[in-house]
This record gives structure tokens, C-alpha cells and sequence, in this order.
């Protein structure tokens, strides 16, 4: 499984150990920063994961801010992608199961790493249930097709 990784700099550190949580897990990971200081605008690292996932350049992505909500509003710009932040193993389980979540969004202020690691593996194992949630998720597709923000020329049909 490819996965992106991208946080601002109030989830750098998070940012870090996830990585090597996702590497011993033998993830591959791809890093899309950030390593800074000074104050980074969430927006460009979100839109360069949701980029990646929308484009299927990876199987899903992790984004990383103090509180995930901001993160979760960018990364949801881009087609096909399902982000939302998840802060108990409650959430990040139905995430997948029921909505098939693709980006999980962390909050560095809120989550220890211990927690964060609990909730990257139970969303990485969880797998999405289908059945009456896949028709739910085709109405999502097809609302984003109606509203100009999917680049097919008809609305998808198959997903997942």
C-alpha cells in the first residue's frame, strides 16, 4: 500500500512518528512534508495529498494539522476524496467501514502518538463493508459530478 503523509508544521512531529509507525508496518510512504518552524498554510500540503489520492498515485493518504478539521475541508475539494478527522478508535474504524475513507485526518494537539498509531493501524485494517454504503457513496460520486467536481464525462459507476 502506497500512502501519502503530509502535515503543517503543528503536526510535523506526529508527522514523523507516523511515518515510522506506517514503515514498520512496511507501508510505502511518501512524504510530502512539512518540515518547518515558521508557519506553513494547511491548504497546500492538504491539496498536494488529496491530489495524489484523487489521481490514484496513492491508495490513500494522512494528513496531520492541530486539529484535522482544516485539513479535512481542503482534502475533500479534490474528486473521490473522503476525508474526515478521526479522534477514537470509534471513528476511525466507521470511517472506513461505513464511509470508506480514504485520507484520515489527525489532530497533533489532541492525539498522543500512542493513540495516533492505535488509529492509523484500526483505519488501515478496517475494511469498507460495501453493500448499502456503496450506494451511499455512488450519491456522494454523483453529487460531485453534478457539481462540476469530477472529471468524467458521466457519472461513475463502479467505486471501489
Amino acid at each position: 500500500m502506497r500512502i501519502a503523509v503530509g502535515s503543517d508544521h503543528r503536526g510535523s512531529a506526529l508527522r514523523h512518528k507516523v511515518i515510522v509507525f506506517l514503515e514498520g508496518l512496511g507501508t510505502h510512504v511518501v512524504d510530502v512534508g512539512v518540515d518547518s518552524a515558521n508557519a506553513v498554510d494547511y491548504p497546500e500540503i492538504a491539496a498536494k495529498v488529496a491530489r495524489q489520492v484523487s489521481e490514484k498515485s496513492v491508495d490513500r493518504g494522512i494528513l496531520i494539522c492541530g486539529s484535522g478539521l482544516g485539513m479535512a475541508i481542503v482534502a475533500n475539494k479534490f474528486p473521490g476524496v473522503r476525508a474526515a478527522p478521526c479522534h477514537d478508535e470509534i471513528t476511525a474504524e466507521v470511517s472506513r467501514r461505513h464511509n470508506d475513507l480514504n485520507v484520515l485526518c489527525l489532530a497533533a494537539d489532541i492525539l498522543g502518538p500512542k493513540l495516533a498509531d492505535r488509529l492509523v493501524d484500526i483505519w488501515l485494517r478496517t475494511e469498507f463493508e460495501g453493500d448499502r454504503h456503496l450506494r451511499r457513496l455512488r450519491k456522494i460520486a454523483e453529487l460531485e459530478f453534478r457539481n462540476g467536481r469530477h472529471e468524467m464525462s458521466a457519472p461513475p459507476q463502479n467505486l471501489v
